[in-house]
């Protein structure tokens, strides 16, 4: 059967406490409810989220369009490898406060932890469950402002000279000598409420007159962690989160900029706007920062505890006016276009389906012209053609070929 090239989709957005006000209202050009948060913008066929597609006039959800013919919308080698499902969604994400420490399993790993919940006769939905489906959740996200996260473990020499440097953690370098960097973390995720209080209060009480006077610059983990305790205490009490942040790396992407968390890599978005793209998953392993359920035996045989060196992506040349930020997945693919007025971005005969959103700019196409806030399914072997109206920034969901 013959589909359309572009199908108009409307996206759905998450009203996470932690989002921000403006950037997505902006972007899609939709009033924001008086004081409520707009922290993600859902483009895909997630059960939790799935967007509305435009098919002859009619709206329907994506998820349910893509059912009636998955080889044919999707393309046979997409369809057959991912169960006749869309492997991916794709993400606006505007992070106002920092998010919780996590990491996601492989693919082995969660069919595994999937079928052994199932087994144990643990509901879906329950507070205590771990893996929710049967995915991996590797990640890529590219900056559309100034970005900061943490990313993977640092060496432990640099752990160590932080501890030295810190006088609240004197007590930890020891066991950091003893135990290495996996029996330093175990430690502190599994130390009682009160010995973390203790440890966390000294360090609270001298950053947070710090960070109210302005002293405390971004590029600082103090800064994180003196936000961290403005967002995280409950009940006087200190989450224990707070660690990481002096053990993860800390990395700031410029605007363009991207970055591939990969399974196993602990990590948390601190603050910005990005455009992110990650395998239909809702598996989550969280180690702080959190409300939500830590599983700490769970984490510890997951996490990568080797020392990351965060690899910042600028992006490849492939088409003209094309940029691919890769990944080493079979689930997704993201790429940027950039078009000036009169550029043209064409596509032909495009291997599986993909989700284009245009975040600046108008372009021209075979269903009309399409401004900032556009979003657009095209299905497998479609032909796309977009042309500048006047500078135009547009991101590609899709899978490799």
């Amino acid at each position: 059967m013959n589909y359309p090239n572009l199908i108009p989709l409307e996206g759905v957005i998450q009203d996470y406490d932690w989002g921000g006000y403006h950037y997505i209202p902006a972007l899609i050009g939709k009033e924001q409810a008086a004081n409520q948060p707009q922290a993600e913008l859902w483009m895909g066929a997630h059960d939790r989220g799935p967007a509305k597609a435009w098919i002859d006039g009619k709206e329907v959800l994506l998820s349910d369009w893509i059912a009636t013919d998955p080889r044919g919308i999707l393309g046979d080698r997409t369809a057959q490898r991912f169960a006749n499902s869309l492997p991916f969604l794709f993400k606006i994400l505007d992070v106002r406060k920092m998010l919780s420490i996590q990491a996601h399993p492989t693919k082995e790993a969660a069919e595994a932890g999937f079928e052994r919940e199932n087994r144990e006769g643990i509901p879906l939905t329950a507070r205590h469950r771990n893996y929710k489906d049967d995915n991996h959740k590797p990640e890529i996200m590219v900056a559309l402002t100034d970005f900061w996260l943490l990313h993977g473990f640092q060496s432990k020499a640099n752990i160590e000279k932080v501890l030295t440097e810190m006088p609240e953690f004197g007590a930890l370098r020891q066991v950091l000598s003893q135990e290495e960097i996996k029996g330093l973390y175990r430690y502190i995720m599994e130390l009682p409420q009160e010995k973390v209080d203790q440890l966390l209060q000294p360090l609270a009480e001298r950053l947070e007159p710090e960070l109210a006077a302005g002293k405390l610059e971004r590029s600082q983990p103090d800064y994180w962690a003196a936000q961290a305790f403005r967002d995280y205490t409950r009940d006087g009490h200190y989450d224990r989160g707070v660690f990481s942040i002096y053990l993860y790396n800390l990395v700031n992407l410029r605007t363009g900029e991207g970055i591939f968390q990969d399974a196993n890599v602990p990590h948390a978005y601190l603050e910005g706007v990005n455009v992110e793209l990650m395998a239909n998953s809702d598996n989550v392993f969280r180690g702080g920062l959190t409300s939500k359920h830590v599983d700490v035996d769970e984490l510890m045989l997951h996490l990568q505890f080797e020392p990351v060196v965060p690899q910042v992506l600028t992006g490849t040349e492939r088409l003209q006016h094309e940029h691919l930020f890769p990944a080493p997945v079979p689930d997704f693919e993201l790429s940027r276009i950039q078009l000036q007025a009169d550029d043209e971005f064409l596509l032909e005969n495009q291997d599986g389906p993909a989700i284009y959103i245009l975040l600046s700019g108008a372009v021209s196409s075979e269903i009309g012209t399409l401004g900032r806030g556009a979003i657009f399914f095209s299905p497998d072997g479609a032909t796309v053609a977009l042309r500048g109206l006047e500078e135009a920034v547009v991101f590609r969901a899709g899978t490799p070929e």
